[in-house]
């Protein structure tokens, strides 16, 4: 096993995740302050953000600490380990646009702040769920980083669960909060990857 990839791998991964930490703190400190008028929680979106948390964080972060599934390891590449921190970069640089274009907006679960506004431009004028991107991003840099096909793969697995669980209900309430506003953007943008899907 050539574990000086392997090593830099789970260095980088280690890395992204307290940059990741570093730039949702200070956005969720600031999003508390603003009072919530409507909120949309539900257990399936409980299940999806515990699924996201679980592949993205948990399950990566005890294979870092303990080798544990080492029966899933397989041989790292140090190309794969480059591939994946440029994902990882790209991640965390789309997360901090999306946190600083939201501002005020800015929420963890299903919720509609006072003043709440419309965001279109910056990232969303791309995809109209920036955020899910970044998320698609640190689970395909995760897959390149991490030699081990469970912990490798549990960000990917993560992902979709959080992203089937809960993107279509996030657009129903931005519809029944902006209706024909939400509409027309809906129509000229794509929901996670620039004019694909």
């Amino acid at each position: 096993m050539n574990l000086s990839a392997a090593v830099v791998g789970e260095v980088v991964w280690v890395i992204g995740i307290v940059a990741w930490c570093i730039i949702r703190y200070p956005f969720e400190r600031r999003a508390k302050r603003v009072p919530v008028i409507s909120n949309r929680r539900t257990g399936s979106e409980a299940v999806g953000l515990a699924a996201a948390l679980a592949g993205l964080a948990i399950v990566p972060g005890f294979y870092v600490a303990t080798g544990i599934p080492e029966a899933a390891d397989y041989t790292p590449h140090l190309w794969a380990v480059v591939i994946g921190a440029i994902l990882f970069c790209t991640a965390m640089w789309v997360f901090r646009r999306t946190h600083k274009q939201l501002g005020r907006n800015w929420s963890i679960t299903l919720e509609i702040r006072q003043q709440h506004e419309l965001i279109c431009a910056g990232p969303y004028s791309l995809v109209r769920h920036p955020m899910y991107t970044s998320f698609l991003l640190m689970g395909l840099s995760q897959a390149f980083l991490l030699s081990n096909w469970v912990a490798g793969m549990a960000g990917l697995i993560g992902f979709t669960v959080l992203f089937f669980l809960r993107v279509d209900k996030e657009e129903r309430m931005m519809l029944e909060v902006f209706g024909p506003q939400y509409h027309a953007y809906m129509a000229k943008t794509k929901r996670i990857i620039p004019y694909l899907y």
